[in-house]
């Protein structure tokens, strides 16, 4: 006896925002991957399947969108994180040191 059959896997990849096209409201959207793999006796083999979607957090609707345009709203995503995993600014707002790297206000 040989048991197969398939199994999904889904991958959060960024939370983006976007406008979205069902609603019209600029909210964040999460962008998705799915895979399906083939399973042989319960083990994941390989993958034959693989979709990208957006699903606007506001309204629920949900979007699948080609391979090159999910690749290119990562590549976005990440030049606008900076490197920075937080999304937030580095280093001490309004404190920039001069270019001897002396301390401004000493005197």
């Amino acid at each position: 006896m040989i048991i197969f059959g398939t199994r999904g896997y889904l991958y959060q990849l960024a939370i983006l925002t976007l406008v979205c096209g069902w609603c019209g409201n600029p909210a964040a959207h999460t962008l998705r991957k799915r895979v399906t793999k083939f399973t042989l006796f319960f083990v994941p083999l390989f993958p034959f399947s693989t979709k990208f979607a957006t699903q606007c957090t506001f309204c629920g609707g949900e979007q699948q969108i080609p391979k090159e345009q999910a690749e290119q709203l990562l590549a976005q995503h990440a030049a606008s994180q900076q490197g920075n995993p937080y999304g937030q600014p580095q280093g001490q707002p309004g404190y920039a040191p001069n270019a001897q790297g002396q301390n401004p206000y000493q005197s």
